[in-house]
Formats: C-alpha cells, sequence, structure tokens
C-alpha cells in the first residue's frame, strides 16, 4: 500500500463480542491512528487478515466506529460470512495484533444541511450508516437496511425518533430495495447514501438519478461486496 502513500499501524485487540450468530464487535487500541487522522463519519481502514489455509494477507476495507482519540481506541464489528476476515474474527483473542493501513477515508456532511437523507444499505454498512445517524444531528432521514439472516433484524442501529428504519429482506441478489429506489419518493433538497452490493447499489444509483432526478453531487455510494 505504499505505492499509494499508504499509512500503516498496529491494532490490538482489547476485547471481542458477538452481537448475533452472524456478527461481531472487537476493540482495539489504535496505534496513533486516530492522532493522525481526525474521526468524521463513515471512516474507514483496511486491515491485512491473515488466511490460515494460504498464509497470504488480504487487505479488506472496515468502518471504524467509537472512535476514542483520547484513549487511542475505536471498534470495529464484522458481519460473518464464508471468507478469511469472518474467519479471522471469530477466532480472534484479546492481545492478538494486526496491522492495518488508511488509504482515501475523506467523507464530509454536505455544507449545508439537506432536507432529509436518504440512506440504503445491509449488515455490510450498518457500522458506516451508524456513524452517518449520529453525525446528522436534526436532519430527518429514511433508511432502507437489507437482511440476509433473521438475527440481522436485531443489529443495533443507532436511529433517533426523527429516523425512519425499514428493513428489508434479500430475495433474487437484492431486489426488494431496487424496487424500494424506484418507488420511494424523493425531494429535490435530500442527499442520498448508498452502499450495498456493488450491483444494487448501482442499480439503485441509477433511479436515485434518473427515476428521481437527484444530482450527483447529492448522492455518495459506494458498492460494499460483489
Amino acid at each position: 500500500m505504499k505505492v499509494w502513500r499508504a499509512d500503516d499501524y498496529r491494532l490490538t485487540i482489547t476485547s471481542t463480542e458477538r452481537l448475533t450468530d452472524k456478527y461481531i464487535r472487537i476493540g482495539f487500541t489504535a496505534g496513533g491512528l486516530l492522532a493522525d487522522h481526525p474521526v468524521h463519519p463513515t471512516q474507514f481502514i483496511r486491515l491485512w487478515i491473515p488466511d490460515a489455509d494460504t498464509d497470504k494477507l488480504h487487505h479488506r476495507g472496515y468502518t471504524l466506529i467509537d472512535q476514542d482519540p483520547d484513549n487511542d481506541h475505536f471498534h470495529i464489528e464484522f458481519a460473518v460470512h464464508n471468507g478469511p476476515a469472518s474467519r479471522w474474527a471469530e477466532h480472534a483473542q484479546v492481545g492478538d495484533v494486526i496491522e492495518t493501513s488508511v488509504l482515501g477515508s475523506k467523507f464530509e456532511l454536505p455544507a449545508t444541511a439537506p432536507g432529509e437523507y436518504v440512506i440504503f444499505g445491509d449488515s455490510a454498512s450498518l457500522p458506516a450508516i451508524n456513524t452517518l445517524l449520529e453525525a446528522i444531528g436534526d436532519v430527518p432521514a429514511r433508511i432502507w437496511l437489507e437482511w440476509q439472516y433473521e438475527s440481522d433484524t436485531g443489529l443495533p442501529v443507532r436511529n433517533k425518533p426523527h429516523h425512519e428504519v425499514t428493513w428489508i429482506q434479500r430475495i433474487d441478489d437484492g431486489r426488494g430495495m431496487r424496487e424500494q429506489a424506484e418507488e420511494l419518493t424523493v425531494a429535490p433538497d435530500a442527499f442520498a447514501w448508498v452502499a450495498c452490493d456493488t450491483a444494487s447499489t448501482r442499480a439503485i444509483v441509477k433511479s436515485l438519478r434518473t427515476t428521481h432526478a437527484l444530482p450527483k453531487t447529492q448522492i455518495k455510494a459506494q458498492g460494499y461486496w460483489k
């Protein structure tokens, strides 16, 4: 990652907590990372995940939550699936060390508060969504979250009374979320934040831009997985 001028750090696990059968929260000492990179909504890093089967390292992006610069500490939540990052998270122990790189994390809220936020995501992007909900203050928001496992709907969403959360089951490779994006009504001054699987993210953004005429300056989108 040095080719792209990434900053590298070493993290140490301070806690592990299984929130559901498919979701794990792990605490880390930040290794000075938060002193070098100020906290912002949807802040992310890239972990270098060891693969016990191949002795190779895989880099994966993860959102930081509950950042505490004064105590050099943050948490990361892992949606468990079949992959090296999930296997690592399931076997992680307090005291374990992992390498990380910081590259390209720089999201800012709109300079002028929108009339509302329109947010699409799932269990993988929920940590980023939670940091966004904590940052937007009194602005209303509608959030659609896609679930694959029944336990997903019990995950903690940090919504406030003026935030409307709707869970949609994943069927037909995300058809429910695509249909929701097509059918909803979006105000001209809304800001959309979209982070589902790559194909669904592209389809939702297309609906926001073509069906609802939302300009690209009012849309932030990222495919979180394939």
